[in-house]
């Protein structure tokens, strides 16, 4: 068995938002330090203050590098890039803040790849901060792809007895239909795969959406777009022993998924697949993003504006990101 502990970098999201008060929470639990040595990537005078609002007693140090972070429980070792003004207010819209954002993970791509960490946690980032910070991209799943020099990569949302991958994320629905294709939805399967693979589950039971109700109902719905863009893709990792099933009716699909009939749902379309994880919870999902050379699990929450800096945010989704990037982080002996 290896005892090796990963180092997971969390990074610590907006500013404004409750990114710093999520983290301070999550790392007085005594618990996180038994199962991964975490190493925040962020401001160290935000989190003194996030600290203050929950009235927690950590300690947070500041550090240069990852070689100098100690992860004893109780203190926080924060790689402290100093970007955020003592006066910055939480809950409100910051173009200061969500370039802050962007830099966070930047420093985190840039541990990842020197092997300094071995997976990457995220708290939420605000994307019209984001792009009002100068960085034009969806969210984070496009922008770690292309820090990371990555062509593709999916998102897959993990909440108790549910776990779905999307082959398509954040654009319209009917730029979702045009971008399906066989090759899409083949290589989405087999990130899935991979990833549930690694985390232990032998041969994995994946069941994939269809795109229009009742998978199209052999052409009595739609205009033949299960035939034409996910059935091909099917064959092939059916020929090649993966248990794949579908396309089935998503209405029916999530059901038995939850049930227990499936390791995997693929859903096509953003609100597919979010529509259902979401009705189990925020504060128990968590969203990973697959195919990158480094794994990232991520709240499945955004940065709650209207709580921020209130100290109420519940932690729940932060420590099970956590756990999930303990369990499929790179591991090293």
């Amino acid at each position: 068995m290896n005892s090796y502990l990963p180092v997971i970098g969390i990074t610590m999201g907006d500013a404004a938002g409750v990114g710093a008060e999520v983290i301070v929470k999550s790392l007085a639990h005594a618990s996180v330090y038994q199962q991964c040595r975490p190493l925040v990537i962020g401001d160290a005078r935000r989190l003194e203050r996030a600290n203050e609002i929950v009235r927690g007693k950590l300690r947070v140090r500041r550090i240069a590098d990852a070689a100098d972070a100690r992860y004893e429980p109780g203190t926080i070792d924060c790689i402290d890039l100093n970007l955020i003004p003592d006066d910055l207010p939480f809950g409100q819209l910051s173009a200061l803040a969500g370039d802050a954002a962007y830099q966070y993970i930047a420093r985190a791509v840039e541990l990842a790849q020197a092997g300094s960490i071995d997976a990457i946690c995220t708290a939420p980032l605000n994307k019209e901060a984001l792009h009002a910070g100068g960085h034009k991209f969806p969210g984070h799943t496009e922008m770690l792809a292309h820090l990371t020099g990555v062509d593709e990569v999916s998102m897959m949302l993990v909440a108790p007895q549910l776990r779905v991958i999307h082959v398509t994320t954040h654009i319209g629905i009917i730029d979702a239909i045009r971008k399906i294709e066989p090759g899409l939805v083949q290589r989405t399967i087999e990130r899935g795969y991979a990833t549930l693979v690694k985390a232990g589950i032998a041969n994995p039971r994946i069941g994939v959406c269809g795109i229009n109700p009742h998978a199209g109902e052999n052409g009595l719905f739609g205009y033949g777009e299960e035939e034409e863009k996910i059935i091909p893709a099917i064959k092939v990792l059916q020929a090649r022993g993966l248990d794949v099933t579908g396309p089935l009716p998503a209405d029916t699909l999530f059901f038995r998924a939850g049930r227990g009939d499936f390791d995997l749902v693929v859903a096509m379309y953003h609100d597919q697949g979010h529509g259902p994880v979401k009705v189990l919870g925020l504060e128990a999902g968590v969203n990973i993003t697959v195919g990158l050379d480094v794994i990232r699990t991520s709240v499945d929450h955004g940065t709650a504006f209207d709580i921020a800096g209130t100290g109420v945010v519940d932690e729940r989704s932060l420590l099970e990101a956590l756990r999930q990037a303990t369990e499929l982080a790179t591991r090293r002996a």
